[in-house]
């Protein structure tokens, strides 16, 4: 709707310092007339847009400007301004602060501010400075370095950044792997060595991203789990449920796809007695080993 893109651009310009219509016009999928037509009225609702031509021009707002309040409800200030500070509470800075400040909002809404979103880790310098360095690299289109540390291997990895996200209460990394020539994403905490080069990329037309609940990573193995009917709550915690079904009984039988079966007998372990692996035979089988290793090597000790 033309509003909601009168309200996208407005968003975009608070943001970047200079943007040109063509880039707007991508973004919104119209026009570079209709992107102009766009920011002429948002010019005579009293916003002063600056448009410069040449190299080095765009579409910009005058420095200093700050909106009237009277734009926005309590309401909706109130949401904006918890979902700012979430990302302040990450970066350990205060630029959406900042940002606040320029959208006169923030008197109003801290008056009534019942929302609090922290996204920090306990350890808050784990992942802040990575955030800054990957937001870096997206925005400059530069591929990142670091070793990475997964269940399977410790390796050298690559990839052209293309999104930030938090998920699973962890940040994770998506974007195109050059050794595996796919997308992939990975957890920050992960990750050592983290640097930015000098090595720009083209942009991918890169696919629609999305979070499957029964996909904790990108996943390779399937299976069929059942769990108590006392870790209930745990399984809606989790995956959501609309996504399991019940026996009899009320316990909980739930299909979902794993990175790998390491991962898998991790995950399961966790829930001591209240999980059970259904199938594949295979993967019962080799769980089973698990345990009686586990039992062989607390009863040396017990000897």
């Amino acid at each position: 709707m033309k509003i909601e893109r009168l309200i996208g651009i407005l968003s975009i310009l608070l943001q970047q310092d200079k943007i040109i219509a063509s880039e707007l016009a991508e973004k919104f999928e119209v026009s570079v007339r209709t992107i102009l037509r766009d920011v002429d009225e948002i010019a005579r609702a009293g916003i002063p847009i600056v448009t410069s031509q040449g190299q080095g021009g765009g579409i910009s707002i005058m420095d200093g400007y700050k909106i009237d309040r009277t734009l926005l409800s309590s309401a909706e200030m109130t949401a904006i301004f918890a979902g700012l500070k979430s990302l302040d509470s990450v970066s350990g800075t205060n630029r959406y602060r900042q940002l606040m400040d320029k959208l006169s909002v923030s008197d109003t809404v801290n008056a009534d501010n019942h929302i609090i979103i922290d996204l920090s880790m306990w350890d808050k310098n784990a992942v802040a400075e990575k955030i800054e360095l990957i937001k870096s690299a997206i925005e400059q289109n530069r591929i990142i370095t670091y070793k990475y540390y997964s269940p399977q291997r410790i390796e050298q990895r690559s990839i052209e950044p293309y999104r930030l996200i938090f998920q699973w209460s962890s940040w994770y990394v998506w974007g195109f792997c050059t050794k595996r020539q796919d997308y992939r994403m990975f957890k920050l905490t992960r990750m050592t060595e983290l640097k930015c080069t000098d090595e720009a990329f083209v942009k991918r037309e890169i696919p629609e991203y999305s979070c499957d609940k029964l996909r904790h990573t990108r996943g390779e193995i399937t299976a069929e789990v059942k769990f108590d009917k006392s870790v209930k709550w745990r399984i809606i915690d989790e995956f959501g449920r609309e996504n399991f079904n019940e026996d009899a009984e009320g316990n909980i039988i739930l299909n979902f796809t794993w990175a790998d079966k390491q991962s898998l007998f991790s995950y399961i372990l966790g829930f001591r007695e209240c999980a059970e692996i259904i199938s594949p035979a295979e993967y019962r089988e080799e769980f089973l080993a698990l345990l009686r290793n586990i039992i062989d090597k607390y009863s040396e000790r017990v000897e």
